[in-house]
């Protein structure tokens, strides 16, 4: 193995990147929380409206769904495209071809992935970014415009496709498919609820079995994901966090437009999704599947203006010292990852405290954040003594084939 390949020192780190990955870490947690680990994408109707119809409830509901879902994934998937062009500009400047080493992380996340998704939790992001992150070598050295392409034929149409497939593509709307669903789901509420830690992890194992390989959710995930990976690409070749002097006019654009034009995509977003509610079928109606299948670019255009907006705030002194608190995180992203999914299981399987389908939308967030209050401390007290974090040492140490030094 060639000597040239070898970790990222802590000085060639980039600190506002670190934040911004501590940031995006943050709102991914809230949103798993909200979602899944407190049950509300498994609870009947029934019991969802019953926990959200106060009207506090319904706030924190809407405020979530506007800001944070979905919104924060496209900000991480952005910066794992990023880093692999910081890899590949470091790669270059030593002389040493990136593929092997990239192969080899890629591989090794998607181990991380598989025994998160089968043996914790089916909402696992690890496996599907590990194989995105090897069709990243495809486009390593394409030029611009072929990246700008793809990204937009990934964000801005695949969606579109998917959703058409599933309106008038065969089986579309079969009402067998629909309760094959609800009952896996009803399943997997019931396993959680167990409080046999067994019988938990074998309801989300087979949960997992029965609908990995859907006919649209894998494809269009990967194309997803390999969208905002492309978009990262770009913007690290061309020094977007890196030189963000020379950048801030895009930056204020990126900030603005993102937000103007992202929260009208958003909203029609929400209204699209109460028209569903009401029994209105996107398949008989072009408004409602335009406002559908727009909510991904609604998603992408907002996570952009929390970029723009995060990095701009990041040149001021004051706001420097408050955002750089979310740095350590950032750099432990795949232990915190971890540790939150292993923490919620205690908190919400009936084999911990058994609060899953039982709390409000609020309170479901107030956790989240408690709990990643509690990992920023830890992050902090953590990479005093050591380089990296425990995943990040163990991830490294089998891509480089040899154990790394760790304090």
């Amino acid at each position: 193995m060639s000597h040239s390949s070898q970790p990222v020192s802590s000085r060639e780190r980039v600190a506002l990147v670190d934040a911004l990955r501590g940031f995006a870490l943050c709102g991914v947690f809230v949103s798993n929380a909200f979602l899944w680990f407190g049950g509300r994408n498994l609870l009947p109707p029934e019991q969802l409206q019953a926990l959200g119809s106060p009207l506090p409830e319904l706030v924190t509901g809407a405020l979530f769904l506007f800001f944070v879902a979905h919104k924060f994934l496209n900000l991480f998937g952005f910066l794992f495209g990023l880093g692999f062009s910081l890899q590949l500009s470091r790669a270059e400047a030593r002389g040493a071809s990136h593929v092997p080493v990239h192969l080899r992380r890629m591989g090794v996340l998607l181990c991380f992935g598989a025994v998160h998704l089968l043996g914790l939790w089916m909402g696992d992001i690890l496996h599907l970014y590990a194989l995105a992150g090897v069709l990243l070598l495809f486009f390593a050295g394409r030029s611009d415009r072929t990246l700008g392409c793809w990204a937009g034929l990934s964000l801005g149409v695949m969606p579109f496709l998917v959703l058409a497939l599933q309106l008038w593509g065969p089986g579309a709307g079969a009402e067998v498919a629909k309760a094959h669903e609800t009952a896996l789901r009803a399943e997997l509420l019931a396993a959680l609820s167990s409080d046999s830690f067994w019988t938990a992890q074998a309801g989300n194992a087979r949960y997992v079995w029965e609908t990995w390989f859907s006919t649209t959710r894998v494809p269009l995930w990967l194309a997803l994901i390999l969208g905002r990976f492309l978009l990262g690409l770009l913007a690290g070749r061309h020094r977007l966090l890196q030189d963000v002097e020379r950048h801030r006019p895009l930056l204020r654009r990126m900030a603005w437009w993102g937000l103007g034009l992202g929260g009208l995509l958003n909203a029609g977003g929400l209204l699209a999704f109460q028209w569903r509610a009401q029994g209105l079928d996107p398949a008989n109606h072009a408004g409602l599947f335009l406002l559908m299948a727009l909510q991904e670019l609604g998603y992408v255009l907002l996570g952009a203006a929390y970029l723009a907006g995060f990095t701009l705030l990041f040149q001021r002194e004051r706001w420097r010292r408050v955002l750089t608190v979310l740095a350590p995180v950032g750099r432990m992203a795949l232990t915190n990852y971890l540790m939150q999914t292993v923490l919620s299981l205690c908190l919400y399987n009936g084999w911990g405290l058994g609060l899953i389908g039982r709390l409000p939308p609020s309170q479901c967030v107030a956790i989240a954040l408690g709990v990643f209050g509690v990992q920023v401390l830890l992050s902090h007290a953590w990479l005093k003594h050591f380089r990296f974090g425990p995943a990040e040492w163990l991830w490294r140490s089998l891509t480089y084939g040899r154990l790394q030094p760790l304090r």
